[in-house]
């Protein structure tokens, strides 16, 4: 818990007052069981890429004692480290139930119950069909979103991405993704909600950048290597859409 303070901590000081978003944790059974004494305490799952990950473990009786410890940590950045720029986010939450409930034990928590702490925020990944679909009903649970293309893009084309037999279907720019990433930016401007993103699409491909940009994401997160060609792209495409208004 304190190794995680320290390290979650470090970050946000080193860009405070700006905010910083850690996510939950994310790890699938079988990324559980390969570390050491992991085995011992995940099942085996056909497919782990769908199973007991994410939210779904944090109100579960055989992990909901982990997922307080990481509330403890990240309660310790802000409450001690006096750290409040820190905003938390919720991987893989398939149901608007389920991110009721999430929501609920973190608040319960204690986290950001202090007069001299911002309250604090708890975004959502939009990484699942549903997520898009009900982003309305998910938008009245979370302050924010950040969608995860990896995963969307693998659950709307049925492509497991983590086979290399069909690896070459999987593409963030189908048609498909496009239009949901677009509904999904669309509804959390009508809600007024922020909404970024953190998938491996901006990074690789400049263009989705500048398709991000025209459809108004307010955040795109990027890989140290792509960040100065894909921040100029981006700057382009935010100067051609000021012309064109």
């Amino acid at each position: 818990m304190d190794k995680l303070a320290e390290g979650v901590g470090r970050i946000a000081a080193a860009f405070y007052p700006k905010p910083v978003i850690v996510r939950f944790s994310d790890f699938k059974s079988n990324e559980y069981a390969g570390l050491i004494g992991g085995a011992g305490f995940e099942p085996e799952e056909a497919n782990p890429m769908l199973g007991w990950r994410g939210a779904s473990r944090y109100y579960d009786k055989n992990y909901e004692k982990a997922f307080a410890l990481e509330c403890e940590a990240i309660k310790k950045v802000r409450k001690v480290f006096g750290l409040d720029n820190l905003i938390v986010m919720v991987p893989f939450c398939r149901t608007v139930p389920e991110g009721k409930r999430v929501v609920s034990m973190i608040r319960e928590s204690g986290l950001g119950k202090s007069p001299k702490l911002k309250s604090l925020k708890i975004y959502m990944m939009v990484e699942i069909p549903s997520n898009v679909i009900l982003a309305d009903k998910f938008s009245e649970i979370f302050d924010g979103f950040s969608i995860g293309s990896n995963d969307l893009t693998q659950l709307i084309l049925g492509v497991d991405r983590d086979s290399g037999l069909v690896s070459r279907l999987f593409d963030e720019r189908n048609e498909a993704v496009k239009r949901a990433i677009k509904a999904v930016i669309r509804t959390a401007r009508q809600k007024k909600v922020k909404i970024g993103i953190c998938g491996q699409a901006p990074s690789d491909f400049p263009d989705f950048a500048e398709f991000l940009v025209k459809n108004k994401i307010d955040s795109i997160s990027l890989n140290p290597d792509s960040v100065l060609k894909t921040t100029l792209r981006v700057l382009e495409a935010e100067k051609k859409l000021k012309k064109s208004k």
